[in-house]
């Protein structure tokens, strides 16, 4: 598995990515994303968006189906990646059950309402926020 920003991509191989997943924005995906690269194909990618000084949200993280079992370790990259950025914390926004069992095995804490004001309406999904440092 290969984390790298999604602006180092091959164009011909990012194109195919998203055609396959249309509801991945590419203009955040090329701003500040990150693509996942396995057995060269790109099957994951995500974005981290820098809110204020050490304060990042992990956002569109998104992996095929065929390789979810490596999602933990795509969250520990992340993790490791927004360390080196010398981040604080880092915020996620979960829609799925799944996903917010996983954060919290990886010690993620869960946060009361809306973390970024007018992102997403109060009753869609859980805030969970990592301690970085």
């Amino acid at each position: 598995m290969n984390i790298m920003p999604a602006t180092r991509a091959s164009e011909h191989t990012l194109a195919h990515f998203l055609e396959r997943n249309i509801e991945i924005k590419k203009e955040t995906l090329l701003y500040c994303g990150y693509v996942v690269e396995i057995d060269g194909k790109i099957e994951g990618c995500f974005s981290i968006e820098q809110m204020e000084e050490g304060v990042y949200w992990l956002k569109q993280l998104y992996i095929t189906k065929n390789h979810a079992a490596r999602l933990p370790y795509l969250l520990e990259g992340i993790l490791t990646l927004v360390k080196k950025k010398q981040a604080k914390v880092i915020y996620v926004h979960s829609h799925q059950p799944v996903i917010d069992i996983l954060l919290e095995a990886l010690q993620f804490h869960p946060q009361k309402g809306n973390v970024f004001a007018g992102e997403y309406p109060k009753t869609q999904g859980n805030w969970w926020s990592y301690n970085v440092s």
